[in-house]
């Protein structure tokens, strides 16, 4: 969940393969990048890891560009970053219960950690999915609030605001948890914002049902109609979402 969109003056690969990424077109992105050096096919494989997120699908297409990303990767940020793919792919299969990679995962982002230097631009990267692990797979929702803080702080001072809409909305969602409706419904805008801003469709649905969440009606029901759209546009994707979306049956017939 990392990336910052495009501008007028990126790099018109760049700029295809953001946009691509973010209608949900993994492979073909991903297709856009020869791996013929290490940022490539880093990129590649973080693609194909973040399909595997949204889609659980596509597991052995990102084990090969992975494995291909660690090969190429010669200096300690390239094999940090490396490194923090390999954990995020295995926490996604392990949330998703393809195979138990939890104890993969955690040694993964520990390699990770070893290797990229407090206050590098990856760092808060790496915050954010030991967070991941601590709220999905540890269930230690203290330290995952801070690892969250802690990715938030490196987002911002990065200027990271896809990883910064991630920060926001899962902050917001262990506010909700605690009870805490309106810290959580400003965050869950401002991720919602961010990713609106940016023009990241495949995110935007799940931080519009996220939003309904701590709203009344009408403007749950309207957030989540939204939602719905952006998810039959995007062809059912990300896959999980669906149960979120399921119309509540009609009530009790009335006279």
């Amino acid at each position: 969940m990392s990336g910052d969109g495009t501008t007028a003056d990126d790099d018109p690969l760049q700029t295809a393969v953001w946009r691509l990424r973010s209608r949900a077109c993994w492979a073909d992105a991903a297709a856009l990048l020869e791996p013929a050096g290490p940022d490539a096919a880093l990129q590649r494989a973080s693609l194909l890891v973040e399909r595997c997120l949204y889609t659980e699908a596509g597991w052995e297409e990102a084990e090969d560009a992975l494995r291909t990303a660690e090969a190429l990767a010669h200096s300690d940020d390239e094999r940090g970053a490396a490194a923090c793919e390999r954990g995020y792919l295995a926490y996604a299969a392990t949330l998703f219960r393809v195979r138990d990679r939890a104890d993969e995962a955690r040694a993964a982002l520990g390699r990770a950690a070893a290797l990229i230097a407090p206050g590098a631009a990856g760092r808060a990267l790496l915050d954010f999915r030991r967070g991941l692990i601590a709220e999905n797979l540890t269930r230690s929702p203290q330290a995952a609030r801070a690892a969250y803080r802690r990715a938030h702080a490196g987002a911002t001072a990065h200027a990271d605001p896809l990883l910064l809409s991630a920060t926001w909305r899962h902050l917001a969602g262990l506010a909700l948890r605690d009870g805490e409706l309106t810290e959580a419904r400003r965050g869950f805008a401002e991720s919602l914002r961010i990713r609106e801003e940016l023009g990241y469709l495949v995110g935007t649905a799940p931080a519009l049902v996220s939003l309904a969440d701590t709203e009344t009606e009408p403007e749950a029901s309207r957030l989540r109609e939204e939602a719905r759209r952006l998810f039959r546009l995007l062809g059912g994707v990300p896959t999980w979402l669906a149960h979120h979306l399921t119309p509540p049956p009609p009530g009790p017939a009335t006279a």
